[in-house]
């Protein structure tokens, strides 16, 4: 079927056609023309203008993704070569995530971790004051099966670390028992004794009191320590 279009196309042609040496019928004719022409003329701009619309529609939005709450990673292992750190973080699924969605920055002396959308939620790990300055350029990151292993490149190669950050090697040098010369010996076997006492499981605390019953019970029988 043709369309409105075509017809009024078809009706302009007869028009055209149409011979006539009478004024009356040229000017009816010469009338008719002009309103087909002009009604040819909107059709064809209403066309123009709905495909000019329809070119113009925005493309379909698409809804972010929704990633869910972020949870702080806190369990690792970490170990070293003469040229890296290496810190090892188990999450589960993690390589079957988008590689962009494992983003790892890195800094003179701390890195960022961050997973989005792994099993509706972001995990990330912030480490600041590493124990030594490491090489921006040459750390990088390896996602393995349920594993991110994060690669510190050592500013100084060859160079040990104790400890993975300056607050852990504060902490445990915190810990460490006092051998000041000028103290009473004394009172620093006391100190260890307690530290020990404090971080003993309960056979090691029963073992400490039956031997502090016992020295207790020589003094108070005038035997020498031993």
């Amino acid at each position: 079927m043709a369309s409105a279009l075509e017809e009024l196309q078809k009706d302009l042609e007869e028009v055209l056609l149409e011979k006539s040496t009478r004024k009356r019928v040229r000017d009816a004719l010469t009338t008719e023309k002009s309103k087909t022409e002009t009604e040819i003329k909107n059709k064809m701009q209403q066309k123009s203008q709905k495909k000019q619309v329809d070119n113009e529609k925005p493309a379909a939005v698409v809804a972010p993704i929704t990633t869910g709450y972020t949870v702080k990673i806190s369990n690792y292992g970490w170990d070293q070569s003469n040229k890296f750190v290496k810190i090892y973080i188990t999450l589960t699924g993690v390589h079957q995530v988008p590689n962009e969605n494992v983003q790892v920055h890195f800094m003179d002396r701390s890195f960022d971790l961050l997973v989005n959308n792994l099993n509706g939620k972001n995990n990330s790990m912030i480490v600041n004051n590493l124990l030594k300055p490491i090489s921006v350029e040459g750390s990088s990151r390896k996602v393995k099966t349920d594993t991110v292993l994060i690669l510190c490149k050592k500013k100084a190669e060859n160079v040990r670390w104790d400890y993975l950050t300056q607050v852990e090697k504060e902490c445990k040098e915190k810990e460490k028992p006092s051998y000041d010369t000028e103290a009473d010996p004394s009172e620093g076997l006391m100190n260890v004794l307690k530290k020990i006492y404090e971080d003993g499981d309960d056979d090691m605390k029963r073992t400490i009191n039956k031997a502090w019953v016992e020295s207790r019970e020589k003094q108070a029988k005038g035997d020498p320590e031993f």
